[in-house]
């Protein structure tokens, strides 16, 4: 008989020590809550002034980035037209051979066809070398309108009373769009 009621009292003492765990457990996690919740502020959501800025539209629209994209028009102007003979004659050489192909000997057909795939590579390059610089200054012009729109950007916020204005969002509600706000700050 002594034997059946060992394991039982150890088994009970095993739960009973368990069980006291859990509780101790679950005291100890409903005070570090308590004492969270006291001591945390609490969030007041309701009170907090939250805008949008489309920073493509301020890009593409504001009279700065209008002006800009002129500027680096008229700059380029000249070499995307010296760009644009380059191709005009590099398909008139193309034509021009493949119509006089059958009456060429095998050596100025050579000849010719390498002189295509030079004018092509001078001609790849250049457009590559064209459209870094392009891009290079494209950027130059843009970080400036940037730094224009977020010093906008700031004193609207300080003037409206606004905690947060976010600039890239993948959905916004159109009563916290305060991009033509920025677009008129920057003069348009």
């Amino acid at each position: 008989m002594t034997s059946t009621i060992k394991p039982r009292l150890s088994a009970l003492t095993q739960t009973l020590g368990r069980a006291s765990r859990s509780v101790t457990l679950a005291a100890v996690l409903g005070f570090a809550a308590t004492t969270m919740a006291v001591s945390a502020p609490p969030v007041q959501a309701q009170g907090t002034k939250i805008g949008f800025v489309s920073t493509e539209r301020i890009l593409r629209d504001s009279k700065p980035a209008k002006a800009a994209q002129s500027k680096i028009d008229a700059e380029f102007k000249r070499r995307e037209d010296e760009l644009q003979k380059m191709a005009n004659n590099l398909r008139s050489q193309a034509q021009k051979l493949d119509k006089d192909a059958p009456v060429l000997s095998e050596s100025e057909r050579i000849t010719r066809e390498r002189q295509l795939e030079d004018l092509d590579s001078d001609l790849q390059r250049k457009r590559r070398e064209f459209q870094e610089d392009f891009n290079r200054r494209r950027n130059e012009e843009y970080s400036k309108i940037i730094e224009q729109a977020d010093s906008a950007i700031q004193k609207i916020a300080e003037t409206d009373g606004y905690d947060l204005i976010i600039q890239d969002a993948v959905t916004v509600s159109p009563r916290v769009d305060i991009t033509d706000q920025v677009l008129k700050a920057l003069g348009g």
